[in-house]
């Protein structure tokens, strides 16, 4: 998605975000300087642990652009959840993208990247790890539904608008819970087509593919979304598929001769036939507030890949303790609240003990055969 911002557009995203809540901040990720927008909203305290919502663009465009085009910034506003904005990479053609096609001349680790990027923000501010969502626009839906399968264990629900799922058959995917899944799609997007591509899943493709998964009903409540502004070019059907293995459901909105857009977005920068019947934001909210991953990982593997390693005392005043319930060969990696790598062990006993030099907040990552865990330590 590529947008062309005029001067008018600038000042009305400048109106629009109050500067003592919008941040502009980075982290060390693999040896590259990974940008990203974040926006606490007015409302938010510290005293609870809210929502994060990952908001990410699409190929050629950036964080400010999805700020501005897939905008919930008034949403985070009254329901009160951190909204951050992540900066793609250059891909090998010199344009900003996600590493979400599984393409062996790209080796960027967005997965990784995003995953150290939550570690960072809850170092910070106070994260319910058990609400973390993500969506995004183009390829930043492909790259929603990548972390929906490789960072499964981290997120709760994804959402994608005009992006689409590669075929499972040519990127595996790993997702280990019931995973809530929205789509919102033009059937004549001309860009990612609705009825798929090489390599790529068909809109209703996808869909099926996580009603089966989360062993939803397969007969799909439809209704039609009231043609509130008929002079957009075109109407939207909602289908709602429920009674998913631990509360989860699948949703799609098909936006009946709708382009490659974001529905609701400001009119002033879309591009194409675009939906003015309902907000893509709104609607995105409205079901990722529903779902938290410790309801969805119930009797899950990944529950019992938290349990399986025992880290105290933390907070700590020097070392911390980290006992495992087996003997397995595992990588033990430390970094600081920016992302920065401070040690890495390879560790195969059932005990380790890891000296904290310096006080302050650590991201600590296990990883082995059964997956990854990661874990916030603090030295005092």
């Amino acid at each position: 998605m590529k947008l062309i911002l005029s001067i008018s557009t600038f000042l009305l995203a400048a109106i629009a975000t109050n500067a003592q809540t919008l941040l502009l901040e980075s982290i060390q990720h693999d040896g590259l300087e990974r940008d990203y927008r974040l926006y606490i909203p007015d409302v938010y305290d510290g005293s609870t642990g809210v929502p994060l919502v990952i908001n990410l663009h699409g190929y050629t465009s950036n964080g400010f652009e999805q700020e501005v085009y897939g905008d919930f910034r008034p949403i985070a506003d009254t329901a009160n959840f951190i909204l951050v904005h992540p900066e793609g990479t250059l891909d090998n053609t010199g344009t900003t993208f996600w590493n979400a096609f599984g393409s062996p001349n790209e080796t960027v680790d967005d997965v990784g990247f995003l995953s150290v990027l939550i570690d960072s923000i809850a170092s910070e501010y106070n994260v319910d790890m058990n609400r973390i969502y993500s969506t995004g626009m183009s390829n930043g839906g492909f790259m929603s539904y990548k972390l929906a399968c490789d960072l499964s264990y981290r997120i709760a629900a994804i959402a994608s608008v005009t992006g689409a799922m590669i075929n499972p058959s040519l990127l595996p995917c790993n997702a280990v819970h019931p995973t809530p899944v929205m789509q919102i799609h033009g059937t004549a997007d001309p860009t990612v087509p609705y009825l798929g591509s090489t390599g790529v899943l068909g809109v209703e493709a996808a869909i099926d593919y996580w009603v089966d998964y989360n062993n939803c009903s397969t007969t799909a409540i439809e209704t039609a979304v009231p043609d509130t502004d008929p002079t957009d070019g075109c109407t939207a059907d909602h289908f709602l598929y429920e009674n998913g293995d631990s509360g989860s459901s699948v949703e799609l909105y098909r936006i009946n001769g709708g382009g490659h857009t974001w529905p609701g977005s400001n009119p002033f920068i879309a591009i194409g036939v675009t939906n003015r019947d309902f907000s893509a934001s709104s609607e995105i909210w409205r079901f990722f507030s529903q779902y938290q991953l410790d309801v969805l990982s119930t009797g899950i593997e990944e529950t019992e890949l938290e349990n399986s390693v025992s880290v105290y005392p933390n907070p700590t005043t020097e070392s911390v303790v980290l006992k495992f319930d087996q003997v397995a060969k595992r990588t033990i990696q430390l970094r600081n609240a920016l992302g920065q790598m401070v040690a890495e062990y390879q560790v195969s006993s059932g005990q380790f003990e890891l000296n904290l030099k310096v006080a302050g907040v650590y991201l600590l990552s296990i990883t082995s055969d059964e997956g990854t865990i990661t874990k916030k330590l603090i030295r005092e």
